[in-house]
């Protein structure tokens, strides 16, 4: 390992992996922290700009994401700044990309461009904390046949909100305006579980007997497959 490391793909980037993360991979089908990174990146959430406008037109969803933590000091209107910025960029290289375009507007499109590029990254991290929640609320919970949409909205609202600090409509909003991304969330949600139980297998423990499924996201899979 020392000559030749060993290199995992968290879902976004290649990292380096040390003994314990082999054995984890080997025993989970990951390590603790590619699955940390899981929960962490930025592929959990939506952050185009057909995204934020069905944000920004939903009074409630707006609500909703003011309720995270930190959201407001990203200003009052950052949704509606970042949707002009990239109507803006998005003019200026059809711009530059027919030859009509001047000095002054070419150094407009770099400020312009790295400005929005900026701004979105800061609401993606937001939105990101708010799925890293999710995990903790995983681990509690006994539903595991269930969908983590069943879960949160229908079966343990109650807990949902204790440990999340956040109410069903929070989470309810923002799922049905496709804020966040189905399929890596699919695939978040069964890492989590195949990396649980193994943990406790390894520790002698089968908290759930007879468990024959996992309910991920939005699906269910059987317990030795995986999501699409």
């Amino acid at each position: 390992m020392s000559f030749l490391p060993v290199l995992a793909y968290d879902g976004a980037n290649m990292t380096q992996i040390d003994a314990g993360g082999i054995l984890d991979i080997a025993m989970a089908g990951t390590s603790a922290t590619l699955l940390a990174r899981k929960w962490e990146s930025a592929l959990l959430v939506n952050v185009d700009n057909a995204t934020l406008r069905r944000i920004m037109d939903n009074e409630g969803a707006m609500k909703a994401v003011e309720r995270i933590e930190g959201w407001r000091s990203l200003g009052d209107s950052i949704i509606q700044t970042i949707i002009n910025k990239g109507e803006r960029v998005k003019e200026l290289k059809g711009r530059a990309k027919s030859g009509h375009i001047t000095d002054r507007e070419k150094k407009e499109l770099s400020a312009e461009e790295k400005e929005f590029k900026s701004k979105r990254r800061m609401v993606q991290e937001k939105l990101v904390k708010f799925a890293t929640r999710i995990p903790a609320f995983m681990y509690l919970t006994d539903f595991r046949e269930n969908t983590l949409q069943d879960v949160i909205t229908k079966l343990e609202p109650d807990l949902f909100l204790s440990v999340t600090g956040l109410a069903v409509a929070d989470f309810h909003l923002p799922v049905r305006l496709k804020v966040f991304s189905t399929e890596h969330m699919n695939q978040a949600v069964f890492a989590f579980r195949r990396y649980e139980d193994a943990s406790l297998s390894y520790s002698g423990i089968d908290s759930h007997p007879g468990l024959t499924r996992h309910g991920l996201y939005d699906t269910v899979v059987e317990r030795g497959g995986c999501p699409d």
